[in-house]
């Protein structure tokens, strides 16, 4: 509903692969450890999006999104529901080509605006499940 095939294989093939992952951190048992880590094994930068600004998988990590110093193609949100509009915000203002909210992550109003601006956008998906599909 919140993101056809098409559009999730553009995001995953074709829009660029530095992934900003807001929410990763280096706890082994969150989500969002495991999908950056599949993320990394299909050719994509991850780069860890968290208040802790810690590294992970390898990667530095930056406490927001302003404060990545380069371009950033998608933004995947690892936060809850009420808190992922705001960011899906920050991704258009630094320039990211789309959007990708995970698994159980819904705001309508955030898919609206973003997909206005002309961004690309998935919601309730998760990529580490979608990218194997691709075949």
């Amino acid at each position: 509903m919140y993101g056809d095939q098409d559009t999730v294989r553009k995001i995953l093939t074709e829009t660029g692969d530095t992934w900003a992952v807001v929410g990763l951190s280096s706890n082994k048992s969150r989500a969002a450890y495991g999908v950056a880590d599949v993320l990394q094994r299909f050719g994509k930068r991850i780069v860890p999006v968290h208040p802790k600004a810690e590294t992970v998988h390898g990667e530095q990590g930056y406490a927001s999104l302003a404060d990545i110093p380069f371009p950033v193609d998608v933004v995947d949100v690892f936060v809850n529901s009420d808190l992922a509009g705001p960011v899906a915000d920050e991704a258009a203002a630094i320039g990211a080509k789309a959007v990708w909210f995970q698994l159980g992550v819904v705001d309508e109003s955030a898919y609206e605006r973003t997909r206005a601006a002309g961004i690309s956008m998935v919601m309730d998906k998760c990529p580490a499940i979608e990218i194997p599909r691709l075949g």
